[in-house]
C-alpha cells in the first residue's frame, strides 16, 4: 500500500517536471522613468498613460517619451529527446539489459507452489522421550 502511494507520487512529480520544462513565459514589464508602473505574464501591461492620451488630440500633445517596455522571454524546451536503445554505448546497453531482465524475473509468477518438505514423514513416537529422561524445558 505504502509503495503504490510513493510510485503515484512520483509519477506525478516527474510529469509536472516535464510539464514546466517545456513550458514557455513572456514576462512584459512597463516603467515611467524607473518607476514599475506593471507588470503582465499572459497580457499585455498597462501603460502609464494610455487613459490620458484616448481623451486628448494627439496632434495638441508633444510627447517627451520617459516610458520604457521590457520583455523578458523564458523559453522552455521545444522538443523533448528520446534516445533509442541503439544510441546507448554498449556498457549502457548491457547495464539496462541486466536490470530489465532481473526486473522481470523478480516478479516472476510460480504457477506450482514448491513445497520443499512434502515428501518428510515424521518418526512414530512410542513413548514420550522428555519425560522418559526427565528433562524439561523452563
Amino acid at each position: 500500500m505504502k509503495f503504490t502511494y510513493i510510485h503515484k507520487t512520483i509519477s506525478i512529480a516527474l510529469s509536472l517536471l516535464v510539464l514546466f520544462s517545456t513550458l514557455s513565459l513572456t514576462i512584459e514589464k512597463h516603467f515611467c522613468g524607473d518607476v514599475l508602473i506593471d507588470v503582465a505574464i499572459f497580457s499585455e501591461s498597462e501603460k502609464c498613460g494610455d487613459a490620458e492620451f484616448s481623451k486628448q488630440k494627439h496632434s495638441d500633445i508633444v510627447k517627451i517619451n520617459c516610458c520604457k517596455d521590457e520583455i523578458d522571454v523564458i523559453e522552455g524546451l521545444s522538443e523533448v529527446t528520446l534516445k533509442s536503445f541503439e544510441d546507448l554505448e554498449t556498457i549502457q546497453q548491457n547495464v539496462l539489459f541486466a536490470y530489465t531482465y532481473s526486473y522481470i524475473r523478480l516478479f516472476a509468477d510460480f504457477t506450482t507452489l514448491l513445497v520443499p518438505h512434502k515428501d518428510y514423514f515424521p518418526p512414530v513416537l512410542i513413548e514420550d522421550i522428555q519425560v522418559l529422561d526427565e528433562t524439561y524445558l523452563i
